[in-house]
């Protein structure tokens, strides 16, 4: 049965201004279809490709999806010290003898050099490699937020196209592979015309001048941190590599309705030089938040909106009571809406009286209940409506030969098809080469490999077939028991998202509360700011009295990385004005991030970085079973460059280590 709700859209309390529809000049009635489930407008139908024998490639095409919102400066710099291990594992595998054991190699060795006598590559060079990178950053999806009108705010909307930026606020880009905004490894200089043939350092063997990993670190530091702050990151990379029609423009209808307005064809030229039909295609998301891909149909844009037509904050209805207990009820939706009904037309749910205030009217949110920084949190408890394109758009969008475009046509799926039909390339690839990587917020100890005893190793950790290998959790490993309980790391980290069910780990819960409880890998609790940073994972709960911010998953130091390799502290002074996205700006937090400055004597010195429960993506890996990797956004160390589970290298190599079994 398709149920219609209605959105009433009376006054604000006390405030003379009307909601949505009056600023779209719709007056009365608004209805908002919120269909039956599946993905809405661009859904994917579930047909699966068929894996057959286990693929070989000689290519990978690779996709940064780099969140550029606050606060993620930090976390860039932690990617760009891993891209020479990605970069090194791809384009020169480590030389091996008999035994398995890696060989030394002289100085000056390189992709094309054979290994030392009585050894060989533990895989084939990959020779030919594109990689780009897209932000996390849509625009408003049809509402007056994340405008690109003013100076420095043109990276609110980078409208899912490939950057090769060196800085977010400048036209100066980095030199590409024949401009194309992405970067082409090339170093038997085969491609017509020749890509990059260096790594680490310019040389006369191509025509260029430059390399491949300093030039790709520019490139991910230039995605910047001053992008729309409801990060689409699942929709992002969706809509660079499988929507059909990407528009060129999300904008309102006379109803007030979203209209997307023609097809981005610079996106199309972009996405068909860099996808090869015949590649390992990897997605390597980097974000600090949950994801927000806001729904762009009908007038789910509500979710970014913040002003009213007087200029007012702008403020959602309330949900029905029953959303608190039963999010998935079929009573449960928003006060502002009339509610499902049957074929007669007649209600299927009472009227619920905390809908009404005294005088009749629809009960508001406010700043403290709706916060504009936390609108894409819980919505279905909190608002009565998912605002938010469903799980499944991405997980089939990865999987299905077939997508549904925004008229409602089934098309084939861009990744499964062959893109540019002039060329001798025709292979198409299996969603076997199809591999999305998510570096987000989630305790690093809630998905480590773990010794024979139980303890989460990243150096040591036992793999699938009992060998100290280290790193995160295969896919296998996920959905396997935590040894000794009755439930697999999913559970501990994700719970029944699709039934609004909470993870065990009290760590993952989003919440502005201070949260309670114990890890149930660790056996640590959570604690406040009265026993600081006593939890291992995010130091302790922080006070948050204006609801405007979330407990943290977890948290890492913030460092510097010398010239000379040195690893020293790093100290960002929120009390300076003009320093960016600084999370100790308030004199009184107790934030476990934060530590007291000694001229002042107040704790605005930012010494951590921080990360929010990762749900949404964590749902799509969990869907994707062997297409998923899954790692923590916060590094276990930053002290010891040397070792295997300094920053994000235990990411990279589980990346490798899942696409190196499709290599010669």
């Amino acid at each position: 049965m398709r149920l219609l709700h209605s959105m009433n859209v009376p006054f604000f309390a006390g405030a003379a201004a009307v909601i949505a529809a009056a600023l779209a000049g719709c007056g009365g009635n608004v209805e908002i279809d919120l269909g039956t489930g599946g993905t809405g407008g661009g859904a994917t139908i579930t047909t699966s490709t068929d894996p057959g024998p286990k693929a070989i490639v000689d290519k990978v095409d690779l996709l940064l999806a780099v969140d550029n919102s606050r606060s993620m400066a930090d976390k860039q710099k932690v990617l760009t010290l891993a891209v020479p291990d990605l970069v090194a594992s791809l384009v020169s595998p480590p030389c091996r003898d008999a035994q398995g054991s890696a060989v030394p190699v002289p100085p000056g060795f390189g992709p094309l050099d054979p290994c030392p006598a009585g050894s060989q590559r533990e895989y084939s060079p990959i020779l030919d490699i594109h990689i780009g990178i897209v932000s996390s950053s849509l625009g408003g999806h049809g509402s007056d937020a994340c405008s690109t009108s003013g100076a420095g705010k043109q990276s609110n909307n980078d409208m899912a196209r490939l950057l090769a930026r060196v800085d977010p606020t400048q036209a100066t880009e980095v030199e590409t592979y024949q401009s194309l905004k992405f970067l082409a490894w090339d170093p038997a200089q085969k491609l017509a015309p020749p890509g990059e043939a260096d790594v680490d350092a310019d040389s006369a063997v191509d025509s260029n001048g430059t390399a491949l990993v300093p030039t790709l670190r520019d490139m991910v530091l230039g995605v910047g941190q001053i992008g729309c702050g409801y990060e689409a990151q699942l929709e992002s990379w969706y809509r660079f590599l499988i929507d059909p029609t990407p528009p060129q423009e999300v904008t309102l209808d006379s109803d007030g309705k979203v209209l997307l307005v023609g097809v981005d064809e610079v996106l199309l030229s972009q996405r068909k030089a860099f996808l090869r039909p015949d590649s390992a295609l990897v997605i390597l998301m980097l974000t600090d938040e949950n994801d927000c891909s806001i729904r762009e149909q009908g007038q789910y844009y509500y979710a970014a909106q913040l002003k009213a037509s007087s200029g007012a904050p702008f403020h959602l209805p309330r949900a029905r009571a029953i959303c608190e207990t039963k999010p998935g009820d079929v009573c449960c939706f928003s006060c502002g809406q009339s509610g499902p009904k049957d074929q007669n037309g007649n209600p299927l749910c009472e009227d619920d009286p905390v809908c009404k205030d005294a005088s009749g009217k629809t009960v508001y949110l406010d700043d403290l209940t709706d916060n504009i920084n936390l609108r894409c949190f819980d919505q279905k408890r909190r608002f009565g409506i998912d605002f938010l394109y469903d799980i499944d758009r991405y997980v089939d969008g990865l999987r299905s030969q077939t997508v549904t475009d925004r008229n409602g046509q089934v098309v084939p799926n861009p990744i499964y098809s062959d893109l540019d039909p002039s060329d001798a390339n025709s292979n198409v690839r299996s969603s076997q080469l199809v591999i999305l990587a998510g570096l987000v917020g989630v305790p690093w100890q809630d998905i480590a490999r773990t010794s024979a005893g139980g303890v989460p190793d990243l150096l040591a950790g036992l793999d699938d077939q009992g060998k100290p290998v280290g790193g995160f959790k295969s896919a296998a490993q996920m959905v396997a028991d935590v040894p000794g309980q009755g439930y697999d790391t999913w559970a501990v980290i994700l719970g029944d998202h699709e039934g609004y069910g909470k993870p065990l780990d009290p760590l993952m819960i989003e919440s502005f509360e201070k949260r309670t409880g114990v890890s149930p890998i660790t056996g640590e609790a959570l604690v406040d700011s009265s026993q600081p940073l006593a939890n291992k994972a995010n130091g302790h709960e922080q006070s948050i009295p204006k609801r405007d911010d979330l407990q943290y998953a977890c948290i890492f130091p913030l460092v510097k990385v010398e010239p000379d390799g040195t690893v020293v502290p790093d100290v960002h002074d929120c009390s300076v004005a003009g320093n960016v996205a600084c999370d100790c700006e308030d004199a009184s937090n107790d934030s476990p991030v934060c530590e007291v400055n000694p001229a002042t004597g107040k704790p605005t010195n930012q010494v951590r970085a921080k990360l929010y429960p990762g749900l949404r993506h964590l749902a799509v890996l969990r869907g994707l079973g062997e297409q998923g990797v899954v790692a923590s956004g916060c590094p276990a160390q930053m002290s010891n460059p040397t070792q295997p589970d300094f920053g994000y290298r235990p990411a990279m190599a589980s990346v490798v280590e899942r696409l190196k079994v499709h290599f010669n």
